[in-house]
């Protein structure tokens, strides 16, 4: 796996340096493994940036997944409150509790009870804590929030020194330990500068508030003896607990397959050379009315008639708006949904915040289990974030599906004489792109469809008229005439013109053909006269012939009997 934020590193543990996994979805592939196991790692942020709830993540997951119970020390909170909490990420702690695989042990400091007065130390604090590491076996410990304590004690040395005990302690035990902080002004990591002994790792979590959108952002500022990721990288705090994005593999190493699927218009899949791949992703882009959404319906029922699952997320329309519109155009979506092959899901492009919204589309995926899956008008996603912001985390998106073996299909829409340039850049990203595009003539506007490309396979350079009935979606024949492609009432026409040509061509041959027909009669009749005549012509000659032969041989006999008689005579 390549680095996400260096662009060099492995996926795994960096060699020679043990790490201690969170369980934290996307955190192992940005921090190469986890956690420096064993040694200290500072979680750093502003209140309300999360920081307590990934160091509960942390210890929850390790004793659920990895064998690793863990303690909890808070100086702020219950036990209750913290339970409560922890909750909210989907985790009940109260099981792990009483199988002795987690302890919380809370410590509140009450700065109007505390008189610092000569030397003191930690001493009790040490004891209670390793009292909770014993009676659970603890791998893992975290410390929440370690200020408290320089800000109640108030002398800075004596607890600095303290604080370097304690964690000398819990280094030579072997101890993952995670020490929460708050950010100090001024760009200082924390209040009092405690990331000097406590740097192993250091951990930066903020939250920000652009045009009314909340977005939690997670960078590695510090990895002693490890590569890592030194990007900031967006975070989600949801009821499945902490999501690190990018939550995909961040190489190119997805299977290309082979395999054709049909689109559900013919004639498309003939333009295709046979159809689209499957786990491709299908980018189809127009102004508005070009039947971009048509389109990829008919994708969604195809997929459906084969009998696979399909996801069909709308970022404008709502599920009955779908599958009313579709219907108008005999697309049945509701058999697909109640046979369970389909799901809609639709919500506005600023309910949430990018991060959130690939999220949700990850769980999705994850849930449906579909084989293809639409994102209908993600153009509407730039209402949250920069082209810059959506372009990445569509790619995000487009990475999450084609890693996973989807075919993906998504819409976007075009403006003006930008038709060949989508409204998010992401063109560059797909396999296979589809242009809709209306025109204008005779008073009347009119579809066409390009490929514009399509990756891997041969594909027609022709224009198609694009045309949505109420049997569906169509290509249709190509129509030139003499100022180029035909299309809507020109083409009409223009068939209009053939076919009448045709007629008053089929009506020429008939007449010819009448006429030969006539004449061969005639002609036939003029030949059987003829051959009347010869025939008369050669019975008058054989007669003639007869006639005077019977002559000579009468002329013959009468010399023969004169010629006795004369002979007889005295």
């Amino acid at each position: 796996m390549q680095d996400p934020g260096t662009g060099s590193g492995s996926g795994h543990q960096s060699a020679g340096l043990a790490k201690a996994p969170t369980g934290i979805r996307g955190f192992e592939a940005i921090s190469h493994g986890g956690l420096p196991r064993g040694r200290p790692t500072l979680i750093t942020g502003a209140s309300g940036s999360g920081k307590t709830l990934f160091a509960m993540e942390f210890l929850v997951r390790g004793a659920l997944q990895f064998d690793e119970p863990g303690v909890m020390l808070t100086f702020e909170e219950s036990a209750e409150d913290i339970a409560a909490n922890v909750r909210s990420l989907g985790f009940d702690i109260g099981e792990l509790v009483a199988r002795k695989r987690l302890a919380v042990c809370a410590m509140p400091i009450d700065p109007s009870e505390i008189i610092t007065a000569g030397s003191f130390d930690l001493e009790a604090l040490f004891v209670r804590l390793e009292r909770a590491v014993d009676s659970v076996g603890a791998r893992r410990v975290a410390l929440d929030t370690i200020e408290v304590l320089l800000t109640c004690l108030g002398n800075e040395v004596i607890v600095r020194g303290e604080l370097s005990r304690l964690f000398r302690r819990l280094k030579q035990r072997g101890l993952t330990t995670v020490v929460t902080g708050e950010r100090g002004r001024a760009g200082d990591l924390t209040r009092f500068g405690i990331e000097d002994y406590v740097s192993d790792c250091v951990l930066v979590l903020d939250q920000r508030v652009d045009n009314e959108i909340s977005t939690r952002r997670l960078r590695i500022v510090k990895y002693r003896g490890s590569v890592h990721a030194t990007n900031e990288f967006p975070f989600l705090i949801t009821d499945r607990g902490l999501t690190v994005l990018p939550i995909t593999a961040v190489a190119l190493t997805y299977p290309a397959a082979t395999e054709r699927i049909s689109s559900g218009i013919e004639r498309l899949d003939g333009m295709l050379g046979g159809g689209i791949y499957r786990g491709s992703t299908v980018l189809i882009s127009g102004s508005a009315g070009t039947g971009k959404t048509t389109l990829v319906a008919h994708l969604i029922e195809a997929a459906c008639r084969r009998g696979e699952r399909a996801l069909f997320l709308s970022y404008e329309e709502s599920p009955d708006q779908l599958i009313r519109n579709m219907a108008s155009v005999g697309l049945e979506l509701q058999p697909w949904i109640d046979a369970g092959l389909l799901t809609l899901w639709a919500e506005r492009a600023t309910a949430h915040g990018l991060e959130e919204h690939l999220d949700r589309l990850d769980r999705l995926l994850d849930d449906f289990q579909p084989r293809m899956a639409a994102l209908d008008a993600m153009g509407s996603l730039v209402q949250i974030g920069s082209r810059r912001e959506v372009t990445a985390a569509l790619a995000r998106q487009i990475d999450l599906m084609k890693g996973r073996g989807i075919t993906a299909v998504l819409t976007s829409l075009t403006h003006g004489e930008e038709s060949e340039s989508s409204a998010v850049a992401v063109s560059s990203l797909t396999d296979t792109w589809l242009l809709l595009r209306n025109v204008e003539s005779d008073g009347e506007r009119n579809r066409l469809l390009f490929v514009i490309k399509s990756r891997g396979m041969a594909h027609s350079n022709q224009v198609r008229e694009f045309v949505i009935s109420d049997r569906g979606a169509e290509l249709l024949d190509v129509a030139l005439g003499p100022e180029g492609v035909l299309t809507g009432s020109a083409r009409l026409a223009h068939e209009r013109t053939l076919a009448s040509a045709a007629a008053r061509l089929e009506a020429e041959i008939a007449r010819r053909r009448a006429l030969l027909a006539r004449q061969e009669s005639a002609t036939a009749a003029q030949i059987a006269a003829l051959q009347g005549e010869l025939e008369a012509e050669r019975v008058a000659f054989e007669a003639f012939v007869a006639e005077e032969y019977r002559r000579q041989q009468e002329q013959s006999r009468d010399r023969s009997g004169r010629e006795r008689q004369g002979e007889d005579a005295p």
